[in-house]
């Protein structure tokens, strides 16, 4: 009876570790497929984020050269100029943002903070 009751506790161990190991190896599964996912949200974030800014400065190079051009009377130049900036202004934030560019250092010699 003893026998029985042994195997029977040996079988049923043995499909508790197969079950195991099976949910096991669907948890990696599971993880590997959410770290994929995320590393594709992290590239449509930064995606958004750089032409978000680009598409920016170019319209505020658009409506500071509209403004100019209202009040200065030179219809076309001042529209025209701005604009051109807003766009050098947008290439440049696009290649801070990905690290093409450094970014803007101290002014003044005395204000980095590892000098203290």
């Amino acid at each position: 009876m003893t026998g029985d009751r042994d195997d029977s506790l040996e079988q049923r161990r043995k499909d508790l570790s197969a079950k195991l190991a099976e949910r096991a190896k669907g948890e990696a599964v599971g993880k590997a497929r959410e770290s994929r996912s995320e590393e594709s949200r992290k590239g449509m974030a930064l995606g958004l984020k750089i032409s978000s800014e680009f598409i920016a400065a170019i319209a505020v190079g658009a409506v500071l050269g509209y403004v100019v051009d209202r009040f200065a009377g030179t219809t076309p130049w001042g529209m025209i100029i701005l604009l051109l900036l807003g766009f050098c202004a947008g290439v440049l934030n696009v290649m801070r943002s990905l690290g093409v560019v450094a970014q803007p250092g101290p002014l003044r010699p005395g204000d980095r903070k590892d000098d203290r």
